[in-house]
Parts: C-alpha cells; structure tokens; sequence
C-alpha cells in the first residue's frame, strides 16, 4: 500500500497519469480521448471522449461480478421503526423498474428530474433511476419552503418530479404535497408528471392528469436497460445558496465523479467491497449524494440509509444502535451530530448498552470539528476520529486523513492534510501566499481534479464570477484557514467570520474552540457583532451539556476568561448568552451570518434550510438581553433564562 506523502507527490508529479490509473477501476463503455481538456478553462472536463453510466458501475457490475446477493442498501427508519435490506440484485430490479416506468413517459437522455423526497429507499432508487436513463436529476431536500423548490424547478425545467405525501419528523408528520402543489402554481415551468409515493402516515391529494400513484405507475413497467453517455455530460445539479439569494446549480460530471468518488473510498475512507459504510446525512446535502448513494455502491460496499436523528429518535444511543444492528465499519456524520449527542449523553452511557466493535473510523464533516468533541468520541470509541473538509461545489474531500493510504498524526483542530489532487494555498488579499501558520484565503490551485464542479447550471458567468475572479488561477473556497509547518490545514471559519477587532484580524472558529473545551458546553458560536469604536467584536452564544452543574451565569463569566487566557485580551470578548439551542440547517450547519444579522438590526429572511425556525425567537431574546440595540422593538421581551456574562 502506498502511503499519503509518496501517493501526493507522485499526484503532483503528473495529475493526469494519476487520474487515468485510478480510472482503471471503473467500467467505461468507450475509453476517453484524451485524460484532461483544458480548452475551457477553468471549466476542466475530465475523460473527454469516453461513454459510461452511473447507474451500471454501482449496481450491474456488482451483479455480473457475482455479488448479486450482498446488502447494497441498508434502510433504517427510528420514525417508524422499518427496517429493510436490498442486496445489489434487488436494488438493481427496483431501480430498473422505476427507470422503466419514467422511460415509458417519455423521460430520456438530458432530460432533468426534480427529487423532492425524504430519506426512504424510493429515494434512492429515483437518483440511480434517472442515472440509468442519463436522466440528470435534481434533488431538492424534502420539506423545503414552496417559493425556494419552485425557484428550483425554474432553474432546472425538469420533465418529470418525483415525490412523496410526507415526511417524519420527532413528534410531526411534515406534508410534502401541498408544499409541491403550492410550488406548482409559483413556477413558470409546468412538468409533464409527477410520481408521488403514498406513505402510510399521511395520503396526499394526487392531481389528475398531472400526478400518479408511485405504485400503480410502476405496475407492468418494463425494467429499463442502461444508457451510456459522454463522461462530460451532467449526472446531477445539486443546488446550494448564492451570494445573491438566487441559488446555484452546481452541476456534477459523470466520468470525473465516478472516478474520483470511486478512489476516496478505498484511498480515504479504507472501505472496501463488502464494507458497510454509513453516511448520517440526508439525500438531499451533498454528503447524500455522494456518500450515501453514489461512493459506496460505486465501491462495493453496504451503504446504510436513516431516517432519524441523533437524538430524540428516541434517544442519545439512536446512533450506536444502528452501528450494532448492521455492523457498520465506517461512520460518516456532522460534528454537530457528535456534540447534539455529547450534550444529552456528556458521559456516553448510552454507548455501554450496544456493541460497537465493529466501527473501525468515524469521519466528520459539515461544520469544524472542535478538538473537545473529537477528544470525546476518540476517549469513548478507541479508534481514529477524522475531522476532514470539503464543498458541495468540490464533491469529495479536499483535506483528509486518508486512512487507506495510512493513517497519519492525528491533530486536533485541524482537517487533516491536502488530499491528492487538491493543492491547497493560502493567500493574502492581495492574492500573494503567506508564511506557515498564518490565517489567509483558502484557495485551490487549478485545475481542480476529477468529480469537482465543471460548472454550474445555465449561469457560467456566475460561474467565473464566485470561485475565479477574485484569484486568478486558483478556486476560492471562501473559508479561511492556515498551514501549520506540516501541512496540515486548519479551517477557521468562512471569510465574512474573519472579524476585525481594532484592527486586529481574528477568527471566530478560534473562539468557539476555546469555548468548546469547557466542561460544561455542548454547542457553542461565536459571531462578529457590529461596534462603532472598535468596528466588530465577538459575541458568544452557548448551549449547556444536560445536567450541566454549573450555574449559567457562573459558566458564562469563565468562558469569557477563558478566551482572554487563550487568546488575549485583544479579542475583546466580553459577552456571551446561553441558550437553549442553535439555529441550524437540515445539514447541521450552524446558521451564523442569520444570527449576525440579528445583532445588528439588519433584515434577514428565514432560511429555507432552517431546521426549526422557533429557535430564532431564544436568539433574539438572549442577543436582546445582551443589549444589541439594533433589535427591533417588538422582538420578544428579556428572557430571564438566558444568563449573560458583561464584564
């Protein structure tokens, strides 16, 4: 096995001699012309002149290979307590059937189809489906807002949607239909069908002439046959939000996804075929599409498909107890999930009640990993905990500890090392790289490999403007970071948390790692609040471990100091609130810049990605008590419940 600093160099030495070997473990209908265009730069399509298709690498070849019979697809649901497994054969009849209903309807090559779904098997047959077809779809996460999915099917003009009557949530039932009718009647576009899955919690209103029956459209079709198409052309769009407010459609490749998702697993991740690998994401975030459907069937392996939570589904143990009941050997999650379970469980009791001995890795991604939270789950599991980054924009890893190339040093807070085909630099604002150790812009030298975007749908030129224009020759990730003097990359925070503070540049992510090593904190954020002498200062906002002995406001006078101890007094962070939980997105991402905008009196719209919006009413209320007069007055009134720290 080679190792990472041997594999990276020989990457660095002749990326397009390292792409085409790693593409000698996937099938390609017809081989490519030439490894790499760069006509079209910085739009780089991968394997132009080579024919494949998705769907056959991740379920026919495993079948003409004999592994018909192994578990492709694990579907766990804790809302409902359903279990069922597919083997790659029947995973591979569903999948069939479905593209052959869809086929039968007119649904073709090029043609897109929206997926507005929640986390249940059809889900994933519908990805794999539209991939047989060379179908490009679009998944937009189940339950978001009317106005932001008909935005969507605007953008997309998709032929066809596929959906379902509901989803689960703790204690709800979330209608999707009325929520797709609604966007039906917003759009411009009208699709020609739309197959509707009826779940038993909840039967939705079908349209006639417009909506069928998920089942009853699926009776009597013919199971389609795969169709090749250009490795260059469109697998999926997957849209993420614009700095504008109108969303962008990251399109991602079939050829250089498939080759790239094919090599992380064995190379990052160390999963092989027959592994089971579980992803705890949702379908609807690029995780899910990358690492719930596509990585792992693509290698082999058991994927594992949830529909819960960390907690509260019904407990702090949900996860271990999938781990234990389907063997999982890789883990892939959010920190937030880890720290949502850290502060229900902060001993992780609930772990001594299942066997976890198969687990060998858990990777974490979605938000910065803080140090106490790995040091938690690496002092209760006893086995590498990866914090490793990437983009949706980017489809796989960009930093990694990459396990199947050996591990190596594991450093807290830090996301590991630049993973082959990623050079990674760190630059000034004027575009020039600065010393080891110092925060900058994190950048991506060009090209970008395999399986990242080529570009995004129907806008090039918003293309060139978001990632090229403010450094040339280089992607500009808009997070902020540094190189410490072994390479290992650390990421601070997004370049709008980089604060300056009297003229002092200061991240926030530096600030929530000296909060999160407290005792008693769960969760935490930090964020730069307007102040007219200083220009910004930092604001905390903390949620407290369950049980937690120490008194509120007593915990909030030492975090206070203990920023000061850490990082000094020219941090100038004096406030912090606890509160009873942070606002997030669906994905785990913690909601900063809305939060920001709540400080400083300015307008916001509440996120369609929100994951319970009522959680903005706390924020208001402990930002409120911390005397940011830029609330407006009929915010809700001092909340005696979140204790403030004011020196």
């Amino acid at each position: 096995m080679n190792d990472y600093r041997t594999t990276y160099d020989r990457w660095l030495a002749d990326p397009e001699e390292f792409w085409a070997e790693a593409a000698q473990a996937v099938d390609f209908e017809r081989p490519w012309e030439a490894v790499l265009d760069s006509s079209q730069a910085p739009s780089y399509r991968w394997f132009p002149g080579a024919r494949v298709n998705s769907c056959y690498n991740a379920l026919d070849r495993h079948v003409d290979a004999g592994r018909g019979d192994q578990a492709a697809l694990i579907y766990d649901s804790a809302m409902t307590g359903r279990v069922k497994t597919f083997t790659y054969r029947q995973l591979l009849e569903e999948v069939a059937r479905l593209a052959g209903a869809m086929k039968a309807r007119g649904v073709g090559k090029g043609d897109r189809v929206i997926i507005y779904m929640p986390a249940v098997p059809e889900a994933v047959f519908a990805m794999l489906a539209c991939a047989r077809l060379g179908a490009v779809h679009s998944v937009v996460f189940g339950g978001f807002a009317a106005r932001e999915l008909a935005t969507r099917i605007d953008d997309a003009r998709p032929r066809f949607i596929l959906s379902a009557s509901c989803g689960l949530e703790p204690k709800k039932v979330v209608a999707y239909k009325p929520l797709l009718d609604e966007a039906l009647e917003l759009c411009a576009h009208k699709p020609e069908c739309c197959f509707i899955l009826q779940r038993p919690e909840l039967q939705a209103r079908l349209v006639p002439g417009r909506d069928l029956d998920w089942n009853e459209a699926l009776q009597g079709a013919e199971p389609a046959p795969y169709v090749p198409v250009a490795a260059t052309d469109p697998l999926y769009i997957l849209y993420t939000s614009g700095t504008t407010g109108i969303p962008k459609g990251v399109v991602r490749d079939n050829g250089g996804h498939l080759v790239a998702l094919t090599w992380s697993m064995e190379h990052i991740y160390g999963a092989r075929a027959g592994d089971v690998f579980w992803a705890a994401s949702d379908i609807g975030w690029v995780v899910g599409h990358s690492y719930i459907v596509y990585g792992p069937l693509f290698a082999g392996c058991t994927t594992v498909l949830y529909e819960g939570k960390p907690v509260g589904t019904p407990h702090a143990g949900a996860f271990w107890r999938v781990i234990q009941d389907h063997r999982v050997n890789v883990l892939f999650t959010a920190p937030t999930a880890f720290r949502a379970i850290k502060g229900a469980d902060p001993d992780a009791e609930y772990l001594e009640r299942y066997d976890t001995s198969s687990l060998r890795s858990i990777f974490l991604a979605g938000e910065r990993a803080d140090p106490a939270t790995l040091r938690w789950a690496e002092e209760h599991f006893g086995i590498p905990v990866i914090d490793h980054w990437w983009q949706t924009e980017t489809g796989w890893p960009v930093a990694a500890n990459c396990i199947g190339l050996g591990l190596m040093p594991v450093k807290h807070g830090s996301a590991s090392l630049p993973v082959p085909g990623w050079d990674v630099c760190i630059l000034d604002d004027d575009g020039a790289e600065v010393p080891r150790g110092k925060i900058g812009n994190i950048v991506l030298r060009l090209p970008l490999p395999p399986g990242s975007l080529p570009t995004l749908w129907q806008n090039s030129e918003d293309f060139m403007s978001s990632y090229f224009e403010t450094f040339p020759g280089y992607y500009e990730t808009g997070d902020a970071g540094y190189l410490d003097e072994d390479g290992y990359l650390y990421i601070m925070s997004r370049t709008d948390d980089i604060i300056n503070v009297a003229g002092h540049r200061l991240s926030t992510g530096g600030m929530e790692e000296v909060l999160a090593g407290h005792e008693e904190v769960a969760e935490c954020a930090v964020i730069g609040v307007r102040d007219e002498m200083k220009g910004s200062i930092p604001v905390g906002l903390v949620v407290l471990n369950s049980g937690a002995e120490g008194e509120p406001a007593a915990v909030c006078r030492e975090l206070v100091q203990r920023v000061r101890e850490h990082i000094g007094p020219v941090a100038a962070f004096k406030r912090v609130a606890v509160v009873p939980s942070l606002p997030k997105t669906r994905s785990g991402k913690v909601l900063r810049a809305t939060m920001r905008k709540i400080a400083d009196g300015e307008p916001f719209e509440i996120p369609a990605t929100i994951d319970d919006a009522s959680v903005l009413t706390d924020i208001r209320g402990a930002l409120r008590n911390l005397g940011y007069a830029g609330l407006p007055k009929n915010s809700p009134p001092s909340l005696s419940r979140h204790p403030i720290a004011s020196p």
